[in-house]
C-alpha cells in the first residue's frame, strides 16, 4: 500500500511539473545588435605565391604546414607572409597564421585584421585564438 501511495505522489508531482512547464511564461528572444555592414571578404590562397612559385596552388593542409614552417622564421618576409595568410579562405589556415603572429608578439596585427573584417568568421578566429592562448 505504501508503494502505491509513493507512486501516486511521484506521478502527481510529475504531472504538476509538466503542467507548470506547459503553462509557464516563455523567455522572450533577446534582441541582438545587428552585425555591422562589412566589405565582402575577397579571400584567396594567392598569398602562397609570395613564398615562391612552388607554393602556389597548395592544398589547405599544405598551406597550414607552410604557416607552421614560416612561423619559425624571424624576418620581415615571413612576417608579411603570415599577415597575408590571415586572408586565406580556409579558417584553419587563417587561425594558424593568427596564432603564429600572436606567438611572435604581433597580436596588434591580428586585432587590426579582425577589426577590419568583422563578422562570424572573425568571431570564430578570435575565439579559437583565445583558446589557444589560454593553453600556452
Amino acid at each position: 500500500m505504501a508503494v502505491v501511495v509513493a507512486l501516486v505522489v511521484v506521478l502527481l508531482i510529475g504531472g504538476a511539473l509538466a503542467v507548470y512547464a506547459w503553462l509557464a511564461p516563455r523567455r522572450t528572444a533577446e534582441h541582438r545588435s545587428p552585425t555591422p555592414e562589412r566589405a565582402p571578404l575577397n579571400a584567396s590562397s594567392a598569398w602562397t605565391s609570395a613564398a615562391g612559385d612552388e607554393f602556389s596552388g597548395l592544398s589547405e593542409s599544405a598551406r597550414c604546414d607552410l604557416i607552421f614552417a614560416v612561423a619559425a622564421l624571424d624576418d620581415d618576409r615571413s612576417q608579411r607572409l603570415l599577415e597575408h595568410a590571415l586572408d586565406d579562405p580556409s579558417e584553419a589556415v587563417s587561425i594558424a597564421a593568427a596564432h603564429a603572429l600572436h606567438s611572435r608578439g604581433r597580436n596588434d596585427r591580428v586585432e587590426t585584421y579582425l577589426a577590419q573584417h568583422p563578422g562570424e568568421r572573425a568571431d570564430r578566429i578570435a575565439a579559437t585564438l583565445s583558446l589557444l592562448a589560454n593553453d600556452a
